[in-house]
């Protein structure tokens, strides 16, 4: 018998020859794959959001990202919240996994319940939240078995004193004015940076900003999605909103060379 030209002699008479296979009788070929290599998991992001934009201004934070989850390349799921209202002092937005970010956020409703049974007049803060993503996030990845997230904390600390903190996949975690993830770190930041660092901005000008960086992520990001969720959290409250992106295509005219 012979095998890609090289011929081979059979171990025995009418035995198998090295390098083909065969099912004997008394093992049973298993059809499922799953049976044969056992249960398999994934150690990497599969259903992803992108980038997140956050500003602290003088009196509050706001946080904003898009209502769309991709599945690869794909455009999978639409209209799925990324930012939310935890309390009356927090907001999150979060970037990467959406299964590792409903993992963690059943942790983070079981301690905003604990919190409000306990009837203290004690409530959980932006920087209670912020320390104890960043202890979660850095003992997953001290474990290698990561939660690939970039998570944005913002709220208020006291009624005049706005905090923003920004946490990554590997728990490194820092606290700015203005802060972006994914994407939005190319192309959103430098915008951010440019008009916060000319001095505090207000309200009114950090909503302009945000809107800004929301239309060109969307112009610019292959998984960017027109629909996004706004929270802004400041002294009079917290609130969450949906935005759309006022989508002007006539500037495609001008790009060349794609």
């Amino acid at each position: 018998m012979s095998n890609n030209g090289i011929n081979f002699t059979p171990l025995w008479n009418n035995g198998p020859v090295p390098g083909n296979f065969y099912n004997f009788p008394q093992n049973q070929v298993k059809s499922n794959s799953i049976d044969d290599f056992g249960v398999q998991r994934n150690s990497g992001p599969i259903t992803t959001g992108t980038s997140i934009v956050a500003v602290r201004y003088d009196k509050g934070v706001i946080i904003a990202g898009d209502k769309l989850v991709s599945y690869g390349n794909l455009a999978r799921y639409h209209n799925v919240d990324r930012v939310f209202k935890i309390n009356e002092y927090i907001t999150l937005g979060m970037s990467g996994d959406y299964a590792d970010f409903q993992f963690i956020k059943q942790y983070i409703d079981e301690n905003i319940l604990a919190d409000f049974s306990m009837d203290d007049k004690i409530t959980l803060k932006p920087k209670d939240l912020f320390t104890w993503l960043t202890r979660i996030l850095y003992n997953r990845r001290s474990r290698f078995n990561p939660l690939w997230l970039d998570m944005v904390v913002g709220g208020m600390q006291t009624e005049s004193e706005p905090f923003l903190g920004h946490i990554n996949v590997r728990g490194r975690a820092y606290t700015n004015d203005v802060i972006s993830t994914g994407y939005g770190t190319h192309l959103a930041l430098p915008l951010l940076r440019e008009y916060s660092e000319k001095g505090p901005l207000d309200e009114a000008k950090a909503l302009e900003l945000v809107k800004t960086c929301m239309e060109v992520l969307y112009y610019r990001d292959c998984r960017g999605y027109p629909k996004y969720s706004q929270a802004n959290i400041n002294d009079k409250g917290c609130t969450v909103t949906d935005q759309l992106v006022k989508e002007n295509w006539d500037l495609a005219l001008s790009i060349k060379g794609y």
